[in-house]
């Protein structure tokens, strides 16, 4: 990892948005109408083409479930279910209400809350297996009161998905999952097919095709946000232990080969031991292929002059995750503008909030934490405006309305009020 002393363009520090190559884009559009126009068809020509696995049904059975299960520890088991109650709590402290409220003319004013009818949630498969995106994607939609929810995941090439995954899905009550993954999958559950009933929404993370073919469909579907590779920021002053900041990186390095790893700190002497730290630990690690190429192509080390101006750095990368490693982290706490997640000191190191903490761990990437926020119940509700007139309400203010509709140049929207203000009016 390289240390750079932070110079005061900051601005050059974001990390650009990946909007694939324009062979990439072609290559999710063609898959995209070839599922419109062939259906479970062309979903099942395509698992055996990316995933090498030909299948008779992509419905998951409940011998596959049961299977799964057998095939999970017993402690594990109960980890899952301990962390899904986690969520769950944490989660139904978001969940918002209708509200409508009177005005003294009779005017009944509010806003009428509702969950989606359907969700659509995709797991990643590939390199690792994921339940936790089933219960951090499923959890919250439930809590919203959402009726259908859909799992789709790619198999491995003997047809299975990984048993944490089914038994995760199983643990929540969710039946209807589904073999298929990439930008097939997600076309799938936008348009349908004669297996797969088109969803309202589509939900969770996956590699570039799965982002493009979410941001192709979005419009005819709503999304939850095209995120991008995993990344942390590690804001760390001289107190901080280096073996436990680099294991920190690590964990986001050891995601994917584009996963971003940063330290920032005011000391160069923690910085250069954190270093050191990373790549004594590589060695040991499973994924470390993968992790080695993270930190070679994303991982960095800024130093700044003071913890402030390391603060001005944060606020600019915007960070999916953020942990405070500093004496009195909390103190630090409002001056973080921008970032997903807040881990605040060195008990609460990130994979505590992407397992079992409670909060979500699907947040927004590449800088997006400027302008969006974690994923939360509301993502899974929409909103209506009601709005009940009374007659006296709309003669106080029927010629204001009309003005203002004369105003834009609309005489029928005008005469829509004048009508019901004429006199002998019902």
């Amino acid at each position: 990892m390289k240390i750079t002393k932070i110079q005061e363009n900051l601005l050059s520090l974001q990390r650009s948005i990946d909007s694939g190559t324009a062979e990439q884009r072609e290559a999710v559009r063609n898959i995209i109408e070839a599922v419109r126009k062939d259906g479970d068809t062309a979903l099942k020509k395509l698992t055996e083409k990316f995933d090498g696995a030909v299948l008779d049904s992509l419905l998951v059975s409940p011998e596959e479930i049961e299977e799964a299960y057998s095939l999970l520890q017993p402690d594990l088991l109960e980890t899952i279910r301990e962390a899904a109650q986690n969520i769950r709590d944490f989660h139904s402290r978001q969940k918002r209400e209708s509200w409508y409220y009177e005005r003294p003319d009779g005017t009944m004013l509010g806003q009428k809350v509702t969950p989606l009818d359907s969700v659509g949630v995709y797991v990643p498969g590939g390199t690792a297996a994921y339940p936790s995106s089933v219960l951090m994607n499923v959890i919250p939609a439930q809590t919203a009161g959402v009726e259908r929810i859909v799992i789709v995941s790619p198999p491995d090439s003997n047809g299975k998905l990984p048993a944490g995954v089914l038994a995760a899905a199983a643990e929540l009550g969710i039946t209807e999952i589904y073999k298929v993954g990439g930008a097939q999958a997600v076309a799938a559950l936008a348009y349908g097919t004669a297996s797969i009933k088109k969803t309202d929404k589509i939900m969770g993370p996956g590699n570039i095709y799965v982002a493009l073919a979410k941001r192709e469909v979005f419009g005819t579907v709503d999304i939850d946000m095209i995120a991008g590779p995993s990344e942390i920021v590690v804001l760390a002053d001289e107190t901080a232990f280096p073996n436990e900041a680099a294991a920190d990186l690590l964990s986001q390095a050891e995601h994917d080969a584009n996963s971003s790893s940063i330290l920032v700190t005011p000391s160069l002497e923690l910085a250069e031991k954190v270093r050191d730290e990373v790549l004594r630990q590589l060695e040991t690690l499973p994924r470390k292929e993968i992790a080695q190429k993270s930190i070679e192509n994303h991982g960095h080390i800024y130093v700044a002059e003071t913890f402030e101006k390391c603060i001005e750095v944060v606020n600019v990368l915007a960070p999916e995750h953020l942990e405070i490693l500093a004496d009195n982290p909390e103190g630090w706490l409002d001056a973080i503008k921008h970032a997903g997640a807040i881990f605040l000191g060195r008990y609460s190191s990130e994979p505590v909030g992407d397992y079992f903490a409670g909060p979500n761990h699907v947040l927004p990437t590449n800088g997006t934490a400027r302008f969006s926020s974690p994923l939360t119940v509301d993502d899974f509700m929409k909103k209506s405006s009601v709005i009940s007139y009374s007659r006296q309400a709309l003669e106080n203010n029927g010629a204001k309305i009309a003005a203002f509709a004369r105003l834009e140049g609309l005489e029928a929207h005008a005469r829509a009020i004048e009508e019901r203000l004429k006199e002998g009016g019902k």
